[in-house]
């Protein structure tokens, strides 16, 4: 671990070895990042070209499909991570509430720029119910071949709540 990624987690009240006990992995920020989606809010969600390839693929096969997909989020800066949990710890929350439903800095696939949290119309963002959507079903059983992995599965191995809009690029 870096120590710059070590101050972080230290100034959160993260500990080094209760990550390691989760066996979480600690990732680089990516570069040479590109716009794969604009939102609806102009914000736009930068992934490493070859997961944003991959996504206007998937989503246009989606679409052939009648299943619409936008993104939620994708890259995510080590910086913006450490600004979420503070937030969070800011409105009262325990840390360790806070790390089943978000990664530590430097330990977020989101750094990656393969990442993508994912919405359909109709659907409460970033909520299990995206589970029980015509989205999902599609994307479980069609995502893989565009490379995406559904990364936290029901009693997922890395202590993470369900996370049925959370999929990362690893490659076709």
């Amino acid at each position: 671990m870096n120590s710059a990624t070590t101050s972080i987690l230290e100034a959160l009240g993260i500990s080094s070895a209760s990550l390691a006990a989760r066996g979480l992995r600690e990732y680089r920020e990516a570069e040479g990042l590109e716009v794969a989606e604009i939102g609806a809010d102009g914000r736009q969600h930068l992934l490493i070209p070859a997961a944003a390839r991959a996504w206007w693929t998937l989503k246009s096969a989606a679409g052939a499909d009648h299943i619409t997909l936008f993104m939620v989020s994708g890259f995510r800066s080590i910086e913006r991570q450490k600004d979420i949990i503070r937030r969070k710890l800011d409105a009262g929350a325990g840390i360790q509430d806070i790390l089943k439903v978000c990664a530590p800095p430097g330990y977020s696939e989101h750094h990656t720029g393969c990442a993508v949290d994912l919405a359909t119309p109709g659907s409460a963002l970033l909520e299990v119910s995206f589970a029980v959507t015509p989205a999902f079903r599609w994307l479980a059983s069609r995502a893989n071949s565009f490379g995406f992995y559904l990364s936290f599965p029901q009693e997922n191995s890395c202590g993470y709540q369900y996370e049925p809009w959370h999929w990362c690029f690893r490659g076709a």
